[in-house]
């Protein structure tokens, strides 16, 4: 072999080696950046895990019903109603259990679902929409297939606001939620030796928040919207930026109160004991 031939090839086994050697070296770095940001995914995975852990679980029951044989026509609102909050609630990050046209079963079972979800931690919602009716002092939700004859039939055929909210304390809710939007004047009283009239005082117990459509005894009428006056308020608070539940109530009351001259006045009961906001997380505060 020519001495030039022999330089010739000494350079290009020293070239190729450079260049493996820059290759190598390409990919260590590639892998070392790889790995980084396999890293750094799996810290913000742990930080998002560890606040997910010690971020309050959110679930709610949404009842709307709306056809009952006994009524004179369907009510038009309540399932809107349910519809609506249902989506408003899920924007708010509630785990949401929405039935409608309930009987007497489907509202157990939801009940018997809610309390399997709660948590010493969580954040629980009640809404129902439809009939109810107040019996031996205290208010019951009124399921499409009720047979109600006498006032006692209540009590057998319908579930009762308290019982919800004592399962949700007895499964460690560290707050409970309630609208009612039932003081509507109920198909049954005709049957009844004494007339009832919109839904009894709720007493809250401890951290509860409590709308309902009207105060105590008496009754409020539906009106002409897609959703009754109660939740078309409730709707248009709730798109204020993480306000505090007990503001978004009262605000709701408020202009009910205002708007109606008087004659439609919700209520609130409040035994919170620490702030829980709602509110769209989507919209700016104000819009």
């Amino acid at each position: 072999m020519k001495i030039s031939e022999l330089r010739l090839s000494r350079r290009s086994v020293a070239m190729t080696l450079a260049f493996a050697g820059m290759v190598s070296l390409a990919i260590g770095a590639h892998a070392a950046l790889n790995m980084r940001a396999l890293d750094a995914a799996k810290a913000i995975a742990a930080e998002q895990s560890a606040d997910a852990a010690h971020r309050p679980s959110r679930i709610a029951l949404v009842i709307g019903n709306g056809h009952y044989p006994d009524a004179n026509a369907p009510l038009a609102q309540p399932i809107n109603d349910a519809r609506g909050l249902t989506a408003a609630l899920r924007k708010n990050g509630f785990d949401v259990d929405v039935i409608e046209d309930a009987t007497k079963d489907d509202m157990t079972r939801a009940v018997e679902r809610l309390k399997s979800r709660v948590k010493p931690d969580s954040v629980v919602m009640l809404f129902f929409g439809g009939f109810g009716i107040e019996a031996g002092g205290e208010s019951y939700m009124i399921p499409v297939d009720a047979a109600i004859w006498k006032e006692r039939d209540v009590r057998h055929n319908a579930v009762s606001v308290e019982s919800v909210l004592e399962a949700m304390k007895e499964q460690g809710a560290c707050a409970k939620l309630v609208v009612l939007d039932a003081s509507r004047r109920n198909p049954y009283e005709r049957r009844f030796r004494t007339y009832s009239h919109g839904l009894a005082p709720i007493a809250a117990p401890d951290n509860a928040l409590i709308l309902t459509s009207a105060t105590p005894g008496k009754v409020a009428d539906d009106g002409g919207g897609d959703h009754s006056v109660l939740v078309g308020e409730l709707l248009d608070n709730l798109r204020v930026q993480q306000a505090l539940a007990e503001t978004i109530f009262n605000k709701t009351r408020i202009a009910i109160s205002r708007a109606s001259d008087g004659a439609q006045v919700p209520s609130v009961s409040s035994s919170l004991m620490e702030e829980v906001r709602l509110g769209s997380a989507e919209e700016k505060a104000g819009s």
